[in-house]
Order: structure tokens, then C-alpha cells, then sequence
């Protein structure tokens, strides 16, 4: 079993640089996590503690259910494939993917046989004479995941291996990526600052920020349910609108004003929001809750605002309004079929079943 648990976890860098801050986390056999954050966040620091490249500073790397701090990285029985394939230009592919089963005096028939099926599973057999220098970006990639996968780990590393590549070959190799654990069906732990890729990817995804872990779920329940204001505006394309005003009451009914728009709640959030009245809260509604009035049947005249459109942004299948209160500029994500004028006035609704509320001061999800 190929259980992975940080507890406590803690490195801290010459100058007193805290990178991560006691991180408490578990991964389960054959489960695929990812870890995701700007950059700077830590994350990458805590793949190369669990490979065993950087020194615990604080804290105990389980796996499993052995306690490895103290383990060289050579004897973890863990593979790490990184950003910069690390190949060795000189060598063939067969030979880059040899040479660690060769360090640890794999008979040769047995080398020959998992570089084979390596190569099989990558699509890659056809290259394995040719020299890295001879190979694009997504095939030298591929000659590094290979590498990986004929030591046979107990846990694969990935960190940030789709950064040098560009966006269609990003989108082809995620998927082969997802493919292989499937096929495998070993643990991975995978590092990206790439939200879309934790998305696609991750049974589970993991949120840093500034060494801190701020929430750890399935991706739908993330995107969903956001813990605090970071999480709900880092995760999901285009990113949460957020706005600031009050929390006021009318004729025994919940609105959010904003100086400018006021929406009516709905009535499932007015006992978490009562103690908020008249107080300034964050609101937070995501792009495709909220649609061009024109385009809706039935629409609540109370979560109807007027909002001028600054920028149309046509994305194929999809149009991105940039739009402005007055106060605030918010984006919606709209039909393909709906593109107003630039500088027109228009209504929209707000889904406000849809949207949250975070606490100003600590930016903690309220609702």
C-alpha cells in the first residue's frame, strides 16, 4: 500500500523563510492529488521533501505507514518527473530510460523488457534510438515520464511537467497523463500552478497558499464550496467576481447593496447572514450564474441589475462581457450568440442561489 501522510509538515529556508507551514495532509493508495497554488506557495517544496531533496524542517513524511524523513531519496521507492525532463543528451532515449534500473544492477533481459513496455504504454518505441536533441518538446516529455515508470515506484512525483509546452500539447499530454495513472494505478501526487489542470486531473486537489494548506476535496467540491475568498477566486476560469457592500434588511427580506446594484438573498442564507446586517461583507458570484436578461424567460425583478459593458471578449463556443456598475467591474460568461455593443447598457441576473458571501476581515466563506 502507497499511502502518503504529512504531518505537521514544516520546512523553513536560511533567513528564516518559511516555505511551508505546518501542512497536514494524506494521500490514499492509488488516489491522484494534486497540488495546486501560485506560484511561491510551496508546493513544489513539498513534492521535493516528500522525493526526499529537501530536508524536513518540522514535522513527519509517512509512507506507507513508514516514517521515511531519515530515508535517503534513492531508497523512498519514489520516481519524480520534473519540469525540465532532465535528459541526458548524450544517451539515447532507450539508454535515458535504462539508466537508473542500470545503477541498481537490473539484469539487463529485465531492463530491456520494462524499457519495452515502457515505451509501449508512452507510444514511443519508434524513438528509442534517436537522441533527445532530435525529439519535440511532448516526446521528450514522454521519454521522461517513461523514465518513471520502469522503476516501478510506489509513488509517482510530477512537478509542473506540462509548463514548457504549449497549449494544445498541454491539453493532449494531461490526458495521456490521466490515462496512465488509470493504467498503472499507482499513487501520484501532482504539482501545477495551472487551476484547470488540477481540475481535469485531480481526484483530489489540494490548495496552497504562502505555505499554508487552505483546502483539500474533490475538485467539484472546491469549486463549489469554497473554504475562503482565495480559494473560491483562485480556482475556476474566469475567476469569482467578488464585490464589497452591505448586508441590509427590508421589509423582513435580506439584500446585498453594493452603492450601486442591490440583489434580495435567498432565504436559506438569511440565519448565517443575520449577523451581518449592516455590516460590509465580500460577495462572490461566478460568471456563468449570472445571464443577459434578454435571454431569460422569467427573471426575479429584484435579482435584475443594470450594468454598463465595457469589453466583449468572443471565445468560440462562449462570449466573455466585461461589465461595470459603477462601483465594480465583474465578468459574465454568456452564449456565443450574445454579444452586445461595447459601452452599451444592459440588464443582467444574478443566480443567487448560486453566489457566496466571505467576511471582510478574514475572508472566510460565510455562505
Amino acid at each position: 500500500m502507497a499511502q502518503v501522510s504529512l504531518k505537521n509538515v514544516t520546512k523553513i529556508f536560511p533567513g528564516n523563510i518559511k516555505a511551508v507551514d505546518s501542512i497536514n495532509l494524506g494521500v490514499e493508495n492509488k488516489e491522484f492529488t494534486v497540488l495546486v497554488g501560485p506560484s511561491g506557495c510551496g508546493k513544489s517544496t513539498t513534492l521535493r521533501m516528500i522525493a526526499g531533496l529537501e530536508d524536513v524542517t518540522k514535522g513527519d513524511i509517512y509512507l506507507a505507514n513508514k516514517r521515511i524523513n531519515d530515508i535517503p531519496a534513492k531508497d523512498r521507492d519514489i520516481a519524480m518527473v520534473f519540469q525540465n525532463y532532465a535528459l541526458y543528451p548524450h544517451m539515447t532515449i532507450y539508454d535515458n530510460m535504462a539508466f537508473g534500473l542500470k545503477l541498481r544492477h537490473y539484469p539487463r533481459s529485465e531492463i530491456k523488457r520494462r524499457v519495452q513496455e515502457a515505451a509501449e504504454i508512452l507510444g514511443i518505441k519508434h524513438l528509442l534510438e534517436r537522441r533527445p536533441r532530435e525529439l519535440s518538446g511532448g516526446e521528450r516529455q514522454r521519454v521522461a515520464v517513461g523514465r518513471a515508470i520502469v522503476r516501478k515506484p510506489l509513488v509517482f512525483l510530477f512537478d509542473e511537467p506540462l509548463s514548457n509546452l504549449d497549449a494544445k500539447l498541454r491539453v493532449q499530454m494531461r490526458t495521456e497523463i490521466h490515462k496512465l495513472h488509470i493504467r498503472l494505478q499507482t499513487t501520484m501526487i501532482y504539482v501545477t500552478h495551472d487551476q484547470t489542470e488540477a481540475m481535469t486531473m485531480g481526484e483530489r486537489i489540494a490548495i496552497l497558499k504562502d505555505g499554508l494548506l487552505q483546502q483539500v476535496d474533490e475538485p467539484i467540491a472546491v469549486y463549489d464550496h469554497p473554504k475562503n475568498k482565495f480559494v473560491a477566486g483562485f480556482i475556476g476560469s474566469p475567476p469569482m467576481n467578488f464585490m464589497t457592500g452591505k448586508i441590509i434588511k427590508k421589509d423582513g427580506r435580506f439584500y446585498f447593496n453594493e452603492g450601486r446594484i442591490e440583489v434580495k438573498l435567498v432565504e436559506d442564507m438569511y440565519e448565517k447572514m443575520s449577523s451581518y446586517l449592516d455590516k460590509e461583507v465580500i460577495f462572490g458570484i461566478r460568471s456563468e450564474d449570472i445571464y443577459d436578461k434578454l435571454f431569460i424567460s422569467e427573471a426575479p425583478p429584484e435579482n435584475i441589475v443594470r450594468v454598463n459593458c465595457e469589453v466583449v471578449e468572443p471565445m468560440g463556443s462562449e462570449v466573455y462581457l466585461h461589465l461595470n456598475t459603477g462601483n465594480h467591474t465583474f465578468i459574465a460568461r454568456v452564449g456565443a450568440h450574445d454579444q452586445p455593443k461595447v459601452n452599451q447598457d444592459l440588464e443582467v441576473v444574478f443566480d443567487m442561489s448560486k453566489v457566496h458571501f466571505f467576511d471582510k476581515h478574514t475572508e472566510e466563506t460565510i455562505v
